[in-house]
């Protein structure tokens, strides 16, 4: 026997023989794991494993009442002390799961690249061929490069349970699997390769698996610059290559020049919307951080190719500038006299270390050379990495100009010396209160709020068109104001330490007037990060949010408010004429609905692109997105070719959120799959973009208004007008036990208070991802088109929505997504967590209504696209879910039971401690909960 029936779960004789790799990395990890917990545990807990497993999965398939009552009786009757070792067991076989799933995914694209098949969709070397193919001229291409921004950004949110210590442990074991897979072994090699899994996994086990601390700002700063040496260091120079290559192949000396688009930012240690805890301490922490990082890579990676230039003097012909740099490094050795390639990299190290103490960083290496001059800035360090690439070409040492040296060369290009442009945001509301007290202590009048909306646009424009400050030293603010100017105040700081790029974006959350942008800019002006004057200046770009529906039906009138203003249309030139727009998945979500919030975000779109065409200025939005469908995730590719046309036009920003962040990064070879298909998709997007529905465009968009009136009317009414409705969730959901577990530095709420509306989305999505409800990615659906299909007088309604979903890549993505969603969703497992509702009246009621429109949606969804499963389409996902089923659905039986002796008063930290340990595993094997 071993662990949790790997064996038969794993031998699905259904399954085409590619898998088979797969399956038999799952039961060697699984045995591995049931050998450990016998070593630590003993045979009895390993047996009570597996009966609970076999017992879920009964209840799983067939809704078997008798399996129902079995497994109720096995979970009642478990000491506080088993509940721990069998929870534990099943997230870390969870894990286990996920681990061989990314080394087979990677498996098998190695074995398509082999076999010479064609690219996939979202590889930079397919989107590269269509663009050949399309007969686009080099001009087009290097317009493309020249203005293109992607840029991936990672955020610190209260879904991303993992564990440093554990993440490490699961890439060795990935790295040692990944061996076995890539590596002819011979039997001694594969001994020690199974000795090794072995030692890992049972570290795994033998690790405290939840944090004993809530997580500070500090250490998601420090977990989210993990991922830059995970991947991003490495990785995005290569992608960076490899678009170098395929374009010097196809197009010779005519491939453009491409410059540096692809960059990773970042909100962590920035973001304090919400959150307390970010200050102005904890945002100097970060990118000082960042950029010792950045800076530690670099002289490494100098020491290291430096190491390897050994080309001697009298074989090679350098040029003047080389010999320059050669002849300015310090402490030659005599064995390096003729070595001028490593003595200009002695010297370019040289002033690394001496630039990584002028930053106030504490490099690594030791040797210090006296009296060298550090880098004034990182595109002096890039400019000898030229002239030492430049002498090698003209050489015609190409080979070794074009390996680590050019990807140094890029790394240090995008980079720079601050490794990640760092991001900040706050509430508008906060920024309002610091403008109102500055405008009644520098006034005699204390009546801003009050004022007419005209009367404080023109004083606020009058105020950020003075070069005279507002603030004063002689008058005293409130802490609260303090605090924000200190945040601005430093933010001035660090660009001038660590350059404009170091914190290149403010972003304003909950934007709703045009009042907001103009706060954040007077607050700008008044710590220097805005200069007035003739031609003034703006030192980063002010970005504002529209999150919920309202705010997104209304953005576009906005932001044509905001650009007839002339003196921000001056501010404007001064970055570009480029403004940045950000649009919110997440609260709009939470605030409409599943189709509601997508169709809203999708209008937006269009309506800003057309405001923004009329004044002349280029449109760059940055998507809000979070991990689950509910918060705007899904495949990225997808996502971003479903677009409106001439909405990405070459640039676009994405939020990525959570434990997506980890799934996404942690993984080398994963990581630049996911960072490629963000690439992949601006180009196709904005190089053959058309619109796909031409004349079709006006009946599309009326029926999708139609389908959103509904779903919002239905959504609204069950999650707002619904009486009890605040007290199911509450108690149907783990969401209260949420902010007891130590994933995140945020509270869970804006304010304080348990109103869903001043709940903040990510926890509203998370807890209806862990009950299996997942209602955010689903609900209202049914409904609406029920009630289109009824309505259409022609009697062709569903016709129009087949058609719709033939054609068009919105509906196409919408759908796809939200088949995703039902796949993950059990009503099985959800009605367990209704029965935690005490009132049995109002649970049956809702939770009634709830599973209806679950059947509701299914019946139309596959109406439309002709489908009679769910992930019919998507049988690599179908395979994903089933596989990993069987070890997440134990886990929610179980926290079902935990909740419930919890909430019955059994307060121990055996207890709790399970509960979170459940949380940890169903969100670690849904991958996208949050």
């Amino acid at each position: 026997m071993h662990i949790v029936g790997l064996e038969n779960h794993s031998e699905n004789k259904s399954a085409d023989d590619k898998d088979l790799p797969l399956r038999k990395d799952i039961r060697l990890l699984g045995r591995m794991l049931g050998d450990i917990l016998r070593e630590q545990e003993g045979e009895t807990s390993f047996e009570l494993v597996e009966k609970i497993r076999q017992t879920a999965i009964r209840f799983h398939r067939e809704q078997d009442p008798q399996a129902r009552h079995e497994l109720d009786r096995i979970l009642a009757e478990l000491s506080n002390a088993a509940t721990v070792v069998v929870v534990r067991a099943f997230s870390y076989f969870s894990q286990l799961s996920n681990i061989a799933e990314d080394v087979h995914h990677n498996r098998r694209r190695r074995a398509h690249l082999c076999a010479g098949s064609s690219p996939q969709a979202g590889s930079v070397t397919l989107a590269l061929g269509r663009v050949f193919e399309s007969g686009i001229d080099s001009e087009s291409l290097a317009n493309f490069f020249a203005k293109a921004v992607v840029s991936p950004v990672l955020t610190a949110h209260p879904t991303e349970v993992q564990r440093r210590s554990i993440l490490d442990c699961q890439l060795t074991i990935e790295r040692l699997l990944r061996e076995r897979a890539l590596t002819q072994l011979t039997p001694n090699e594969k001994r020690q390769n199974e000795e090794n899994l072995h030692a890992m996994i049972q570290i795994l086990w033998l690790t405290r698996m939840l944090r004993s601390v809530r997580l500070s700002v500090h250490d998601e700063i420090d977990n989210g610059l993990a991922y830059y040496s995970y991947t991003f260091l490495s990785q995005v120079p290569y992608i960076y290559a490899k678009i170098e290559n395929l374009l010097e192949r196809h197009m010779g000396d005519k491939a453009p020049h491409v410059n540096s688009f692809l960059r990773i930012g970042s909100w962590i240690g920035g973001d304090r919307d919400g959150n307390p805890f970010v200050t102005h301490q904890v945002m100097l922490y970060a990118a000082e951080r960042q950029s010792a990082l950045a800076l530690d890579y670099y002289i490494e990676e100098v020491e290291r190719i430096g190491h390897t230039m050994s080309l001697a003097e009298r074989l090679v012909n350098i040029t003047d500038e080389l010999e320059e740099l050669a002849a300015a490094s310090p402490d030659i050795p005599a064995c390096r006299i003729d070595e001028p390639y490593r003595r200009a990299f002695i010297g370019i190290g040289a002033r690394l270390i001496a630039t990584s103490q002028k930053l106030g960083h504490t490099p690594k290496q030791t040797e210090i050379h006296e009296g060298t001059q550090p880098y004034a800035d990182s595109s002096e360090f890039v400019h000898d990495l030229d002239i030492v690439i430049k002498s090698l070409k003209q050489h015609n040492a190409n080979w070794i100009a074009r390996g680590p040296l050019r990807n140094l060369r890029r790394a240090a290009d995008v980079f720079g010396f601050h490794l990640a442009p760092l991001d900040m945001r706050q509430h508008s509301k906060v920024h309002e209160q610091v403008v109102a007290e500055l405008f009644e202590l520098g006034t005699d009048r204390n009546d801003y709020l009050e004022m007419p909306e005209d009367e404080r646009i023109e004083w606020l424009l009058n105020e950020i068109s003075s070069p005279r400050p507002l603030l004063s030293p002689y008058l005293e603010y409130s802490e609260s104001t303090n605090s924000e100017l200190r945040i601005l105040q430093k933010a001035a700081e660090i660009q001038s330490r660590f350059g404009p790029a170091a914190i290149p974006n403010y972003i304003i959350s909950m934007t709703t007037h045009i009042i907001n942008v103009l706060e954040v800019a007077l607050l700008l002006k008044e710590v220097g990060l805005l200069q007035a004057g003739e031609k003034p200046y703006l030192g980063l770009n002010i970005i504002p949010l529209f999150e919920t529906i309202s705010d997104l039906r209304s953005c576009s009138a906005i932001m044509d408010q905001l650009f007839s203003l002339s003196y921000y249309r001056e501010l404007l030139v001064s970055r570009g004429n480029v403004q940045e727009v950000m649009l919110g998945y997440s609260d709009s979500n939470k605030d409409g609905g599943f189709i509601t919030s997508n169709w809203e975000i999708y209008k937006a779109e269009i309506e800003l692109t057309k405001v923004f065409a009329k004044h002349h200025i280029e449109l760059r939005l940055f998507h809000g997105r979070g991990g689950t469908v509910g918060r705007g995730g899904g495949p990225s590719y997808q996502g971003i070719m479903a677009q409106p046309p001439g909405s990405v036009n070459g640039q676009i920003r994405v939020t990525e959120q959570g434990e997506v962040i980890s799934s996404k990064y942690a993984e080398p070879e994963i990581g630049r799959r996911n960072l490629e298909t963000l690439v992949a998709a601006t180009i196709e997007s904005t190089l053959l973009g058309h619109d796909p529905i031409g004349d079709n465009a006006g009946r599309y968009y009326r029926t999708m208004d139609n389908l959103a009136v509904h779903s919002f009317a239905a959504y609204q009414n069950l999650v707002f007008e619904t009486p009890g409705f605040k007290q199911f969730f509450q108690e149907s959901t783990p969401i209260r036990e949420i902010s007891g577990l130590h994933i995140g530095s945020r509270p869970a709420s804006r304010k304080a208070s348990d109103a869903i509306e001043d709940l903040r989305a990510i926890p509203w999505v998370f807890s209806w991802g862990l009950n299996r409800v997942m209602i955010p990615g689903w609900y209202g659906f049914g409904h609406a088109v029920e009630a289109f299909v009824q309505e259409d007088q022609t009697g062709r309604g569903l016709e129009l929505l087949q058609e719709m979903y033939r054609t068009w890549p919105f509906m196409q993505t919408l759908l796809s997504n939200m088949d995703m969603v039902l796949a993950k969703t059990d009503m099985g497992i959800a009605s367990r967590y209704a029965e935690l509702v005490t009132d049995i009246v109002l649970r049956d009621q809702i939770f009634g209504r709830i599973h209806e429109e679950w059947k509701r949606c299914k019946k139309w969804l596959f109406a439309i696209t002709g489908n009679t499963e769910l992930l019919q389409d998507n049988p690599t996902l179908a395979r994903s879910i089933h596989n990993r089923t069987p070890y997440i659905d134990p886990l929610n039986h179980l926290q079902v039971e935990l909740l419930r002796r919890y909430r019955s008063g059994e307060d121990s930290d055996e207890i709790k401690r399970s509960i979170h340990l459940t949380i940890n595993g169903v969100t670690a094997g849904l991958r996208n909960s949050g």
